[in-house]
């Protein structure tokens, strides 16, 4: 279990629930450290004063708050705590709301809260009441010296706390251009959206995370086992020049778009539609010399598949594969 990195109680009313907090996530991400390329040493992290480029031991570093360009206000720990200490011990919780009302926009880091001090019952008691009313508590809380707005969630038998971004850190999509939510002005036919709902609905599933993956850390650990392997530890080697990605021709026509792509999505049954299959059969080549670009002998004289069939046929197999994965 990971460890303890804030120890409170939740607060609402005249209610106080005791609890410690933990991370709820853990970073997967490919970490590198930085080496010496002639002798593999590590290159370790100095923290250096800007101004002498002297080094900076630790007991002489200070927090600081620029109040004007170069000039500071000098802050310690103690004072930074001692300015609200009773939010710094506490996940005072402000009003509850509908959970679907807070926009996935404003998530930020989640965290786990488990009882403390013999709260199991009030902690109980405020998780079955919040799955029971289907509604959230936003609540300030301040963590690592910093105020955060939070959601506090009931997720199976734990309480989650979800730090929340402020109003003012989400950006207004009204700066960017985008066309009408009218689908008309946009330019949308009612049955180009009647098909755009039908491969939604055909590719639509429940959500199972373990069924995706970091493919480039996968692909990057293998690399290191293969080297690892080899003996190569320290050398690096001859990478080929990846291969172009295929370009997908270009379609102006976005219900012949659609159309195409309906039944290449997991339908229900698992199985393509005959319409896509009957599309697939219209796109084989017509002309000997578009079969020649799209397709290669086999040495019995038969004709490969073309690779836009391949790639498809992959591409449907896809989700199976992860499924089975998982």
């Amino acid at each position: 279990m990971s460890h303890m990195i804030w120890k409170g109680a939740i607060s609402f009313g005249l209610v106080h629930v005791p609890v410690q907090l933990y991370p709820a996530t853990q970073s997967e991400k490919v970490g590198f450290n930085l080496l010496d390329k002639r002798s593999i040493d590590p290159i370790g992290y100095r923290q250096i004063n800007k101004r002498t480029g002297k080094e900076v031991t630790r007991d002489n570093i200070v927090r600081g708050f620029e109040y004007e360009k170069d000039r500071y206000v000098v802050l310690s720990d103690e004072e930074i705590r001692s300015a609200n200490p009773e939010s710094t011990q506490t996940v005072d919780i402000l009003a509850f709301v509908e959970a679907p009302e807070i926009s996935f926009l404003y998530l930020d880091t989640p965290y786990f809260l488990a009882p403390d001090r013999k709260g199991e019952k009030v902690y109980a008691l405020l998780r079955e009441a919040l799955k029971a009313s289907g509604k959230i508590g936003v609540a300030n809380v301040v963590l690592h010296n910093k105020q955060h707005l939070a959601a506090l969630v009931p997720v199976g038998s734990v309480l989650a706390l979800n730090t929340l971004r402020w109003a003012d850190e989400v950006r207004d999509y009204n700066e960017l251009k985008l066309p009408s939510e009218d689908p008309k002005k946009a330019g949308v036919t009612a049955r180009e959206l009647d098909m755009a709902k039908k491969l939604i609905d055909d590719m639509s599933d429940s959500w199972d995370p373990s069924a995706y993956h970091d493919t480039f850390r996968d692909d990057i650990m293998t690399l290191v086992d293969r080297k690892i392997r080899a003996g190569k530890t320290e050398e690096i080697t001859d990478v080929e020049t990846p291969r172009e990605s295929r370009q997908s021709a270009e379609i102006l026509d976005l219900s012949d778009l659609l159309k195409r792509s309906l039944g290449r999505g997991k339908g229900k049954a698992g199985g393509r539609s005959q319409a896509a299959q009957d599309d697939d059969e219209a796109e084989e080549p017509a002309t000997p010399r578009r079969r020649k670009a799209g397709t290669t002998k086999r040495a019995g004289g038969a004709s490969a598949r073309p690779a836009a069939a391949r790639t498809t046929a992959s591409r449907k197999d896809a989700p199976a594969r992860k499924r089975s994965a998982a």
